[in-house]
């Protein structure tokens, strides 16, 4: 289990002593900048033992609360680009035992997005701020949370198959940072969700000569690039299958009339019989670490 920065402040150098990898594994692990001490006591609590067993022996008691209907961004895959932070929006119903207060300033309730093979065990995180929660009922609330992605935290490699996984904390008055664990209960549910983290695309378009005579040809050329995290820019993406596809300019549909695929620098580049008046452009279907994207309709009057 990787240890987060987070629980290192929050604990101390016994719990890192007591949870760190052998020094033959000592490359250190990726943090997220925005990790939370709170999901680390969650995770651990799901394995079996505790992060801050160097300042109690207790573990944490299973919290009376469960979650439902989990959204993680509307339901729809996550592209991500190379400068801009990524606000996904996450909502969720908890519901709880009575007695439990969830508006306490102690209790956390949150999600986090991972890659790898479980909330116990993730290669990489993002978690969520503290979910803000409405009342349906006394035992039933309906919550919502933002998880910020940054493309800088990022590799390559990242892209692909994610979970999401809900988790809840009640500190009952214990002090977090030195908490007597037996004391604070904790759910977890996981996983709640799955879907693709991927490499934001861009796809472009021309057509030429413009205007170009009836019967002569039109080279259409174009470049398919998505988002490079380790560089910070955008690259092209190779070897990928394009259709090229026209629309009538007195239609809004398009029809494919070609298939294509990218070359070494995701360059694209064919040609066509001009015949009448219209709107040429790439189509990418996408694949599992890359949206699928249409460049914008590049016109040509045919004369």
């Amino acid at each position: 289990m990787r240890i987060r920065a987070t629980v290192a402040a929050v604990t101390g150098a016994l719990a890192l002593t007591a949870l760190a990898a052998p020094a033959a594994q000592a490359d250190a692990p990726r943090i997220p900048a925005d990790s939370s001490a709170t999901s680390e006591i969650a995770r651990d609590a799901g394995q079996g033992k505790s992060a801050f067993a160097a300042a109690a022996a207790d573990t944490p008691y299973l919290l009376d609360a469960s979650f439902s209907k989990v959204k993680v961004n509307n339901g729809k895959n996550i592209p991500v680009g190379t400068t801009n932070v990524v606000k996904v929006p996450v909502s969720f119903t908890l519901t709880h035992a009575a007695d439990l207060d969830i508006h306490a300033s102690d209790f956390v309730a949150a999600v986090e997005l991972y890659r790898g093979a479980s909330f116990d065990d993730p290669i990489y995180f993002f978690d969520s701020n503290a979910a803000t929660c409405t009342d349906s009922s006394s035992t039933v609330a309906s919550c919502k949370a933002t998880v910020k992605i940054n493309p800088s935290e990022l590799i390559n490699e990242d892209a692909g198959s994610w979970k999401a996984a809900a988790f809840a904390v009640a500190f009952n008055g214990e002090d977090p940072e030195y908490p007597n664990m037996g004391n604070v209960g904790v759910a977890v549910q996981d996983p709640t969700n799955s879907f693709k983290l991927q490499r934001y695309s861009k796809l472009t378009v021309n057509a030429s000569p413009e205007p170009v005579k009836k019967g002569k040809t039109i080279t259409v050329t174009g470049k398919l690039s998505r988002a490079n995290w380790e560089t910070g820019k955008y690259a092209g993406y190779t070897g990928q299958s394009v259709k090229l596809q026209f629309r009538k300019k007195s239609s809004s549909t398009y029809t494919t009339l070609k298939t294509i695929k990218t070359n070494s620098t995701g360059n694209l580049s064919t040609t066509v019989t001009a015949g009448v008046d219209g709107y040429y452009r790439y189509a990418f279907a996408g694949t599992s670490t890359t949206p699928a994207v249409n460049a914008a309709g590049d016109f040509v009057d045919v004369q």
